[in-house]
Order: C-alpha cells, then sequence, then structure tokens
C-alpha cells in the first residue's frame, strides 16, 4: 500500500532539503507525497490575513506565484528522482499554513508529515519557525518530522537516535511504529533517555518500561538516567555530548515542545537545532 507523506513548502531552501529527505528516506517504497503551498494577502500593519477571493487581482497573481513554484519542485524532483514508484501531488491553498495543513491531513489520510524547521521568512535567530511550532503543536493525528536547516540524507542519523520519555505513558506498538522504522531504515540505535525525577522509579513506570523494551525489541536500544538536571536541559546536554543524530518524543499535551525547545534554554547553553525531531503521539482511545 502506498504511503501517505505530505511536505508543507514555501519554496524556501530548507523545504527543499525537507523534500529530499524524505525522497531519500522512503526510496524503496511507493509512497504518494503530497506537497503543499500555503499562500495568503496580509492586511498591514495588522499583519492579518485578508478576505481575498478568486479572480481578485491580487489573489490570482499570488495563486499564481504559488502553483508555478510547485510546479517547479515537480521540474526538480524528475532531474534528480527516477523512483517510479515515487507519486506526486501538488496542493496550492489561499490559508494560513497550520489551517491548510491540518486540512490536507484528514482529506488525504497523510500518515507522516515532514517539515524543514525554519522558512524564507523567519530570522536566523529563530529557533524553531512557527510554522512548525504550529504543526508539532496541533496536528494529532500522524508522526511529524522536523528538519533542522542544511539537512543532509546522507548524514542519516550518526547512528543514534534519543527518544525522550517519563516512562509514564504506556505506548502501544502503533504508537511508536516510526520510531522503530526510522531506526531500522537508518541502522541506528534507539537511546531511551529519562530525566530522573525521583529516587525510583513507580510501579507503573517499571512496567511501561518493560513493555517499552517489548516494543522496541526489532532495534538496538539502552536506556540512559540523567540527575539533577532540568528536563529540557538534560535532553540537550545527552544530544550535544554525544553527537547524537536525531531527537524522538511524544507530544501529549499543549506546549510541551515550546518548553523544551525554550529561546532562553537554547541562548543558555548554546545549542541551535542541528538534529531532526521526530514527534510522535498518543493514539486517542
Amino acid at each position: 500500500m502506498s504511503k501517505k507523506i505530505l511536505i508543507p513548502t514555501d519554496f524556501s531552501k530548507n523545504s527543499w532539503n525537507a523534500l529530499v529527505y524524505a525522497l531519500n528516506l522512503y526510496k524503496d517504497d511507493e509512497c504518494t507525497f503530497y506537497l503543499l503551498n500555503a499562500f495568503q494577502l496580509y492586511d498591514f500593519p495588522s499583519d492579518t490575513i485578508r478576505d481575498a477571493d478568486p479572480g481578485d487581482a491580487e489573489y490570482e497573481k499570488e495563486k499564481e506565484k504559488s502553483e508555478s513554484g510547485l510546479e517547479g519542485l515537480l521540474e526538480g524532483i524528475n532531474m534528480r528522482n527516477d523512483a517510479s514508484n515515487h507519486h506526486f501531488e501538488i496542493i496550492s491553498e489561499y490559508n494560513k499554513v497550520i489551517d491548510a495543513v491540518l486540512e490536507t491531513v484528514k482529506e488525504k489520510g497523510i500518515e507522516f508529515l515532514i517539515m524543514g524547521t525554519k522558512g524564507e521568512n523567519n530570522p536566523e535567530t529563530t529557533l524553531y519557525g512557527s510554522n512548525a511550532v504550529d504543526v508539532i503543536e496541533k496536528v494529532q493525528n500522524c508522526p511529524v518530522l522536523v528538519l533542522p536547516p542544511d539537512i543532509n540524507f546522507e548524514d542519516k542519523v550518526n547512528n543514534e537516535i534519543v527518544f525522550a520519555t517519563n516512562f509514564k505513558t504506556l505506548y502501544n506498538h502503533h504508537e511508536l511504529d516510526y520510531l522503530v522504522d526510522i531506526a531500522k531504515r537508518s541502522k541506528a540505535a534507539v537511546r531511551i533517555l529519562y530525566v530522573q525525577e525521583s529516587d525510583k522509579l513507580s510501579s507503573d513506570q517499571e512496567n511501561n518500561k518493560k513493555v517499552l523494551s517489548d516494543h522496541l525489541k526489532e532495534v538496538v536500544y539502552t536506556f540512559h538516567t540523567l540527575t539533577n538536571i532540568k528536563v529540557a536541559e538534560g535532553i540537550h546536554s545527552f544530544i550535544e555530548s554525544r553527537g547524537s543524530g536525531m531527537l524522538a518524543l511524544v507530544n501529549k499535551k499543549h506546549g510541551f515542545f515550546s518548553s523544551v525547545f525554550s529561546k532562553s534554554l537554547v541562548k543558555e547553553i548554546g545549542h541551535k537545532p542541528e538534529v531532526p525531531v521526530l514527534v510522535l503521539h498518543v493514539l486517542k482511545s
């Protein structure tokens, strides 16, 4: 069955790199890639999206730019990608990026979303583009992989993926499918990181840890614990000290991602977003 993968794009270098990464990651799989560009007209100085209708001169101008950009992406793909098992659909939509993404995920039955962390309009000082943060926080129906600028698939994930967890959630197999799949594709070990909150795990945490071991039995994995350090800082320092190639975590509640990657923390430890981040979701029962 063909995988359905959504690639939002603003035609920046970062979004092109995210597309190339996705094509390489799934080069041996039958996939349909949905290339989505959301375009808008803004009212200034309020910076709100203007109501616009097809036929309006400004609308048609932006629509043409959007569709031309998507066609250009297809031409670029055809020049470098000869995988006959890859199929492409382009979507140009007048909407906010997050609303266009949510609509496409639902209507197309998207299974995986891959995007760059920083777009054309985000300054160099921005940690993660606001659109990427919106997607991570609000898309709950499929995993999201966000990729930093200048990502190169040939770097793979540098032999290990850090999976940050507090062992308070009982995961099922399906919730971790993409973590296991990417680890297998990349021949990467999974390093399960627990930033210790108390002297010992509760009985429920111990049980969840054992269940997690069973879910990861198809890949190499090890457990690691950090003490006397804040969660976000512990995650960053662990990745930085080991040169880990990817971070995976489960977004259970609104705001978790933003708290982990706070600008103040980044400034404090001098860390920049240099690794891909795989965001998984706890499935609703």
